[in-house]
């Protein structure tokens, strides 16, 4: 059998998560966040993004590694030390975790040239204290 074909169906679901970690800035703008959320101050923020379907895709693959990190760089690029509330996508919204692993899944979702994935979650972590995630079927 040829190097790039597979051989797997349906015995089970194969996952493959990659991160990146950054530091950014945001205020939360809920109604009268206790401080310090109201008040700007930073993350170590950490994004997992993870991929998984029933099957691999051509040459054993679940994802092109090279590929995530691409749209990671450009990721890390787009919130590295910025203040997220400056940013379009954040604006007239809270910018909370959860709306932030929502933002980055969409983006994955739209750039991600790989079609193999069934399903995409991103899991931000703020420091290492917390995590949302947002999860999407492809």
């Amino acid at each position: 059998m040829p190097a790039n074909t597979t051989t797997d169906t349906n015995d089970g679901t194969c996952e493959l998560m990659v991160k990146r970690e950054f530091i950014a800035q945001h205020y939360l703008t809920v109604p009268d966040p206790e401080p310090p959320e109201g008040d700007v101050h930073s993350h170590q923020f950490t994004i997992e993004v993870e991929f998984a379907a029933d099957s691999l895709g051509e040459y054993g693959y679940l994802v092109n590694i090279n590929e995530v990190e691409t749209l990671l760089d450009d990721i890390e690029e787009r919130y590295r030390d910025t203040l997220l509330n400056d940013l379009p996508e954040f604006e007239g919204m809270n910018p909370s975790v959860e709306r932030f692993a929502r933002i980055v899944c969409d983006r994955f979702c739209a750039d991600l040239p790989d079609d193999n994935p069934d399903e995409v979650t991103v899991r931000i972590w703020e420091d290492d204290l917390a995590w949302a995630s947002h999860q999407r079927t492809v």
